[in-house]
């Protein structure tokens, strides 16, 4: 069965509520149980993780400008391991923020690209609160990956 990894570091309610939403749309019965949805906090997420997944989703808050430390952990750990192993695999990307998120989606996407994964969906740029428009974009990433890595 193929598997969809959803790496994320969701320390607010906001994050949470984006990574509740990702998942329900991952996971929407529509889909049939198709993938294999995995949640794995960025901290303890490794190259075995990355290595066994067939598409990716990331979630991060925007700090200071960038990606959280945890994502950025994630990074670290998973990219010379995985580099030659994973081009072309789907992946998608949301970050929260309190007024810019820039930074963090163009540090993530640089990130992505030199692993050679493949944008299926503009990256969600979410700031301010999460309201009911955010929590449909959020499933419809969500869903949009899960139908990629599903075929």
């Amino acid at each position: 069965m193929p598997r969809l990894l959803v790496v994320h570091h969701t320390p607010s309610p906001a994050t949470r509520a984006l990574l509740e939403e990702v998942l329900a749309g991952a996971q929407h019965p529509d889909l049939g149980g198709a993938v294999d949805v995995v949640a794995s906090p960025a901290l303890s997420t490794g190259a075995a993780d990355v290595l066994a997944a067939d598409g990716y989703l990331l979630g991060t808050p925007a700090n200071f400008g960038y990606m959280s430390g945890a994502l950025k952990h994630f990074f670290d750990t998973v990219y010379y391991p995985c580099l030659d192993a994973v081009a072309g695999r789907p992946y998608g990307l949301w970050v929260h923020g309190n007024d810019d998120v820039t930074g963090a989606v163009r540090a993530v996407t640089s990130l992505a690209g030199g692993l050679g994964w493949r944008p299926v969906a503009a990256p969600l740029e979410v700031t301010g609160p999460v309201d009911a428009d955010v929590r449909q974009a959020c499933r419809d990433l969500g869903g949009t990956l899960a139908a990629t890595v599903a075929g």
